[in-house]
């Protein structure tokens, strides 16, 4: 898996694993959050951290007896909260265990808060489990500058850094090297979506380039600026407009 955030294409299959549901804002990024947004069309307060009825997917059996998710599968594991928010202290433990149990599959989250890795390890842990990929997130150079030096020194065989929502000219450049698997670039989704400028994105583009990390332009947001224009692109068509631009590496 040395490309974490691509690492699915080498598995069977995916599956979505929100083990719990709900999160807390703590950073510039947050500020439009997709499940805030989705939660309150359904007049439900996104920050209440609820355990959901999916707990104990990857170990749930089917009634041939076998798991009900099938081994090589890769699990995008919990995107509709944070898997190192204090909140889910109490049960990560157990979703530990089920990652160690179900090694014959992938696990992949991305987290805003890779300052409480060291906090929420298992026992076990080591140099870190083979089948986890962790997504460290940095919207801005502040929290580049705060979070990266941590991801980089801490023990995880698998990572990958997410610039998304991508809110400003970041330089990764100090801490880019072999430990990135790669850099994924998108910007923010919504209609209250701030700006992300295409200029921004092939400025991080150009410095994976440099240090050799592959790089992938997720999305464009849906306000976006290219050559001094700012363009209004639709939900539907935020990923089909950045593989249009065709600048992945």
């Amino acid at each position: 898996m040395a490309n974490a955030t691509n690492s699915k294409s080498r598995y069977g299959g995916s599956v979505s694993w929100n083990p719990w549901h709900g999160c807390h804002k703590v950073s510039a990024g947050c500020l439009n959050c997709y499940v805030y947004r989705m939660d309150g069309r359904h007049d439900k307060d996104a920050s209440v951290v609820q355990k959901t009825s999916g707990f104990y997917l990857p170990v749930t059996h089917a009634r041939g007896g076998g798991y009900k998710v099938p081994s090589g599968s890769f699990f995008w594991t919990c995107f509709t909260s944070d898997f190192l928010l204090e909140d889910a202290d109490v049960w990560r433990g157990e979703a530990w265990r089920m990652i160690r149990e179900r090694s014959d599959c992938a696990f992949l989250f991305i987290t805003k808060r890779i300052t409480r890795f060291s906090q929420c390890l298992p026992e076990d842990w080591g140099a870190g489990y083979a089948n986890v990929s962790v997504c460290c997130t940095v919207e801005n150079q502040a929290k580049a500058d705060e979070r990266l030096p941590v991801f980089q020194d801490a023990p995880i065989r698998h990572k990958a850094i997410v610039c998304e929502p991508l809110l400003e000219r970041i330089d990764l450049s100090p801490y880019l090297g072999a430990w990135v698997g790669s850099v994924t670039v998108g910007g923010e989704s919504g209609e209250q979506a701030r700006t992300c400028d295409f200029d921004w994105v092939l400025d991080i583009r150009s410095q994976c380039i440099r240090a050799g990390v592959p790089f992938y332009f997720k999305q464009t947001g849906a306000n976006f600026v290219k050559d001094g224009k700012r363009y209004r692109i639709k939900r539907a068509l935020q990923h089909a407009q950045a593989r249009k631009a065709n600048i992945d590496t």
